[in-house]
């Protein structure tokens, strides 16, 4: 399994921005980041798939949130923009060698990390 560790969560005003940062121990065709709010299901927010570069995002973040990465580095990231109260959640990066696809999907991956938590004051 692919060895992963979140950071960059914290308390932010509605309207503002985090970005947040994952290390990860080797690079799976598809990465992503998934979030899961107090009392609700896991849910994915972004992948992107490390061969072509290309994300695919949920509606509810579309347009306002950017996944990258810098394999150099081994660090995949999640920048956050005009954040929403909704947006409050434990947040994790996720690796899986056997999710493939153009457009990584929301499957269930194998590895994830520990979370990091994000919360957005109205």
């Amino acid at each position: 399994q692919v060895q992963l560790v979140e950071s960059g969560g914290g308390s932010v005003q509605a309207g503002g921005s985090l970005r947040l940062s994952c290390a990860y121990s080797a690079s799976t065709r598809c990465m992503g980041w998934f979030r899961q709010a107090a009392g609700k299901e896991r849910e994915g927010v972004a992948t992107i798939n490390t061969r072509f570069d290309n994300p695919y995002y949920a509606d509810s973040v579309k347009g306002r949130f950017t996944i990258s990465r810098d394999n150099a580095k081994k660090m995949l990231f999640l920048q956050m923009s005009s954040l929403k109260p909704e947006d409050t959640a434990m947040y994790y990066c996720a690796a899986d060698p056997n999710v493939v696809g153009w457009l990584c999907p929301f499957s269930d991956y194998n590895s994830r990390g520990q979370g990091t938590q994000v919360t957005v004051s109205s």
